[in-house]
């Protein structure tokens, strides 16, 4: 299926969260809509993720991880009636790997949480962090923190363990509405775009590496990387 229709497929869907939007005629407007253009040209992927010359890094960073979170949260929407606290009673890839959430501020140390309950807190926390324009600024004229790259990489790092969870004990259903195409896409979309700028640990990405390494038949993926238990809070 072609690339245009990707967004267009799951907004025919469940909604998981309101879409965090991009104000008309800013810069970041502008560079979010450059990014579109590139999708669905469907050109490499690969090349897709690459910084525009002339271009603040910061700047296309905060673009692609709303985007993401918009993406990521209209894909868990397509399996969220199946994920429950019965069914999934962790937020988990597997036997191997068990995701523990933690804030600071409810849950002060980490938790285990059934799947739902996780990704639900999640997306609050992420919401809430793109939010808060002293951490995600609006205007140009307002710098941008020095806390903003390591936020960046635990977002993201988080919004990976969703594509974990759908991918390991939701593909049935990923499959029966017809949505493996549109996901692989936006997944592959995803890990050119976080191995590019270095923001995921190679660690974390272990759980998916089978798969990525047939789903992105051009990853290099590290042949060194070890296995290690996924109790992971996201610090």
């Amino acid at each position: 299926m072609a690339l245009s229709g990707f967004v267009e497929f799951f907004q025919k869907g469940k909604t998981f969260r309101p879409k965090k939007k991009f104000t008309h005629g800013t810069m970041r407007y502008s560079l979010y809509k450059q990014a579109q253009a590139s999708l669905n040209s469907g050109i490499n992927l690969r090349n897709v993720v690459k910084l525009p010359p002339g271009e603040d890094l910061n700047d296309w960073i905060a673009v692609h991880v709303v985007d993401f979170f918009n993406r990521i949260n209209l894909i868990y929407g397509t399996i969220s009636e199946y994920c429950d606290s019965t069914s999934c009673p962790t937020m988990s890839g597997g036997a191997r790997f068990e995701y523990l959430w933690a804030d600071g501020d409810k849950y002060k140390k980490p938790t285990a949480l059934p799947a739902p309950q996780y990704v639900s807190l999640l997306m609050d926390w992420i919401e809430t962090q793109i939010n808060n324009e002293s951490l995600f600024p609006v205007s140009t004229d307002i710098p941008f923190p020095k806390s903003f790259i390591p936020l960046c990489r635990k977002i993201l790092t988080r919004l990976f363990r969703v594509f974990v969870h759908v991918y390991i004990h939701h593909f049935d259903r990923i499959v029966a509405i017809g949505a493996e195409p549109h996901i692989n896409t936006c997944y592959k979309h995803f890990y050119y775009f976080v191995t590019e700028f270095d923001l995921i640990n190679h660690k974390e990405l272990e759980p998916l590496a089978e798969m990525t390494a047939k789903v992105c038949k051009d990853a290099v993926l590290n042949a060194r990387q070890t296995t290690v238990p996924g109790s992971a809070n996201g610090r």
